[in-house]
């Protein structure tokens, strides 16, 4: 099974909100995920993207690849340095 880190839309219609998810690469992007480990908010003029770090950091160490929007927003936030730092 592989393990993706992605978003899942969840706001109404023209007001996205999106949740950072650990999910199986095969399901679908609304389904069910196996954690919830942030969120991201395009339309909030306040910090848009908070995640749990430790979380995230334990998922990649694991093996699951973020999708390629995560990743640009992963390395925004210093994520992905910790990543590469701890390999």
């Amino acid at each position: 099974m592989s393990v993706k880190i992605r978003l899942q839309r969840v706001g109404t219609k023209k007001k996205p909100f999106y949740r950072v998810v650990v999910m199986d690469e095969r399901k679908r992007r609304d389904g069910v995920e196996i954690e919830n480990v942030g969120r991201y908010q395009p339309i909030s003029e306040e910090n848009q993207f908070v995640i749990n770090e430790d979380r995230i950091l334990h998922w990649l160490k694991k093996g699951a690849q973020p999708t390629e929007t995560i990743a640009k927003m992963l390395r925004k936030s210093g994520v992905w340095q910790k990543y590469k730092s701890a390999q």
